[in-house]
């Protein structure tokens, strides 16, 4: 039986927790070493090294001769969040996938380049480092009673060392209501991903399918940085043609600058809607690929 990511990250917090450790942000290196010390001893992780590699993300390894796995991360221009959620990635392969193959290697391609078994097992590693570094209950402690704003993004990521993107994709995903969270570069989607109640309500972006251009009435397309970034009311047919006139979302856009790249992050938070339509796994970006947001 195939592990779940989430209560395989959840056994774990349990671990943390009733061994009273300061919890956050999670020390991820010291996390991955021991707990696969304690869970498999005849081969457990045994070193996180530092693996600076163009267009590499991270690496997890069998030795040669079977008795240890190593963890490769590449550190060059990253942030500590960043960082942080790749060796979590990694860890989770060893957690979830050690028994499938023995070499993973994650590099910032297309998830097109991947075949189905591969692109569930990264989209597996990334919901398992979600949970691992933010931890669903204490994540609700933090966002429940507040707004969105970027001010709460930057609490939770500060919080657990990750990066804003990630806080934000942590965010869609426990909100109530309809959210879609999506990246910009040069005026065209990069990735988006939905949560569960706007997917299926047929509010997605199905950027691994096509090229998606950032709408010129958006706040997207004339986004500035700002401390405070920036937030409207604007009409749902914006972004979604077929829309009922006077249906307005939430937009928000916070422009992005750091780890070699800049790019535009938008949140879109939609009212409620019934509408349901057939799920297809393959429009749901996962939280790896060409994404920059770790």
């Amino acid at each position: 039986m195939r592990k779940s990511p989430k209560s395989e990250a959840n056994k774990i917090t349990t671990v943390l927790r009733t061994l009273g450790v300061d919890q956050f942000p999670v020390k991820v290196r010291d996390v991955a070493l021991e707990y696969s010390k304690a869970v498999c001893p005849q081969e457990p992780i045994t070193s996180i090294r530092p693996v600076p590699i163009p267009n590499f993300e991270g690496m997890l390894k069998k030795s040669p001769k079977g008795d240890q796995w190593i963890i490769g991360v590449n550190e060059d221009g990253a942030s500590s969040g960043r960082i942080n959620f790749t060796i979590a990635h990694e860890f989770a392969h060893y957690i979830l996938h050690r028994d499938l193959q023995q070499d993973f290697r994650c590099v910032q391609r297309d998830m097109h380049t991947w075949d189905a078994l591969g692109k569930k097992i990264e989209m597996e590693a990334d919901v398992f480092a979600s949970y691992l570094l933010m931890p669903a209950d204490d994540f609700r402690n933090q966002i429940d009673g507040h707004e969105l704003s970027i001010e709460l993004l930057r609490h939770c990521a500060d919080r657990y060392d990750v990066s804003l993107t990630a806080a934000a994709l942590k965010w869609r995903e426990l909100a109530p209501g309809r959210v879609i969270v999506f990246s910009a570069k040069e005026g065209f989607l990069d990735w988006s991903s939905s949560n569960e109640r706007a997917f299926k309500s047929g509010a997605y972006f199905a950027t691994t399918k096509q090229t998606i251009e950032v709408p010129a009435s958006s706040l997207l397309s004339h986004a500035t940085r700002l401390a405070s970034g920036q937030v409207a009311r604007i009409d749902a047919r914006v972004w979604f043609p077929s829309e009922p006139e006077g249906l307005e979302i939430v937009e928000h856009a916070f422009v992005v600058k750091g780890d070699g790249f800049d790019y535009t992050l938008g949140i879109l938070i939609l009212p409620d809607n019934d509408r349901t339509e057939v799920e297809d796994e393959d429009l749901l970006s996962p939280l790896t690929g060409n994404m920059s947001f770790r």
